[in-house]
């Protein structure tokens, strides 16, 4: 009766040792997006923005100035200008893409348990590599649990996304509630009235939570909530991007009739006698001075739409990896703070380029230019 039912990836004892893959799947550039977007290294420590930024601890202790995010300047609420929210999403995909590193690489996981083995089999529940006897007591001891394992072998002739999406687990919410002092049961229900994940258990007993929700159902709403803003994101980024290609081209437009003026002050001073050069320099400055109010109105408003830009684009991107590999508990943590900043996104109104005509008043300068 001690011996569990043999299972399909169990290994043979005298199996061979699997040996890398002649031409390993490539992960670095596909995975670029985990990376801390100050530093680009990666980090145990990420913080998400609520312009949805990813910032390490170390780049956010050294950013200048303080309270505001280094990659689009948005301001950060935190009053010492490190964020509550950790991205819980990117930390667990660079721990799982760790576990993906030791599998392919050159000799392949030793045996979590022995540490000496060379380990033949992964099990999915545990997150331990075991070699064949590990393999044997771990069935032992969970024969009436069923976990799944995989061959390291097996493992190592797929790409980084399958591991990721393979080792994704389907429900991994525990409930969190006091009565619960051995073990948490794991979670089934959502109540939309306190809005958290409860066990049967604690709905059944507290006549406080209602109505009910599926947990499954209602990470999938939030899922597809978080998708639905970002298709709107999508369609609002266009509107966004033709302002500031417009205000581009009549910062473009500024820069190219201050540079012809210039030409005309040099060619009609040249012909002058040395001793109206300081004539020639008063003209200068005078277009100068009637150029640079314009010249900082649109510098400010590059930079706010530049930002609005980038946080678009770190929010579509956030969703992206969301959907393709976050946990329920990764999407019931993460989501709420990710809703609000989009929706503070959606609400932004798009600055409306006027035409501004001839780039400052020049008749003054013009009728100096005449007089001389």
């Amino acid at each position: 009766d001690g011996a569990a039912a043999p299972m399909e990836t169990r290994p043979q004892p005298d199996a061979p040792v699997c040996s890398p893959p002649s031409h390993p799947p490539p992960v670095e550039d596909d995975f670029q997006f985990l990376l801390c977007e100050g530093c680009r290294q990666e980090s145990p420590h990420l913080k998400l923005l609520t312009c949805l930024h990813t910032l390490c601890l170390g780049c956010l202790s050294e950013n200048k100035p303080v309270g505001q995010c280094p990659v689009c300047c948005t301001a950060i609420p935190q009053a010492n200008g490190i964020p509550d929210m950790d991205n819980l999403l990117f930390t667990n995909l660079q721990a799982r893409l760790r576990v993906y590193k030791q599998i392919t690489s050159h000799g392949g996981p030793t045996c979590s348990r022995c540490r000496g083995e060379v380990a033949l089999v992964w099990c999915c529940e545990c997150e331990e590599f075991f070699c064949a006897k590990c393999f044997e007591d771990h069935q032992w001891w969970h024969k009436k649990k069923t976990h799944k394992v995989r061959k390291v072998e097996e493992l190592r002739a797929e790409s980084a996304h399958q591991f990721l999406e393979d080792t994704r687990k389907s429900c991994n919410l525990f409930c969190n509630s006091s009565s619960h002092p051995n073990q948490s049961p794991v979670c089934s229900i959502y109540c939309q009235r306190c809005e958290k994940a409860l066990c049967c258990s604690c709905a059944l007993l507290d006549n406080q939570h209602a109505p009910f929700r599926d947990i499954r159902s209602e990470t999938q709403r939030r899922q597809e909530e978080l998708s639905s803003m970002e298709r709107e994101l999508r369609r609002r980024r266009s509107g966004f991007e033709a302002t500031y290609a417009s205000l581009q081209g009549e910062a473009a437009r500024l820069e190219e009739a201050q540079r012809e003026m210039r030409e005309l002050i040099r060619q009609r001073v040249e012909q002058l006698v040395r001793l109206i050069r300081r004539e020639e320099e008063e003209l200068v400055g005078l277009v100068e001075a009637r150029q640079e109010q314009g010249r900082r109105e649109l510098a400010r408003e590059l930079r706010h739409v530049e930002g609005v830009l980038r946080r678009m684009e770190a929010g579509e991107r956030l969703v992206e990896k969301m959907s393709l590999y976050a946990t329920e508990q990764e999407v019931m943590d993460m989501q709420p703070f990710i809703k609000g900043s989009l929706q503070e996104l959606q609400q932004l109104q798009m600055p409306v380029a006027m035409d501004r005509g001839q780039p400052g008043d020049l008749s003054e300068c013009r009728a100096r230019l005449q007089a001389l």
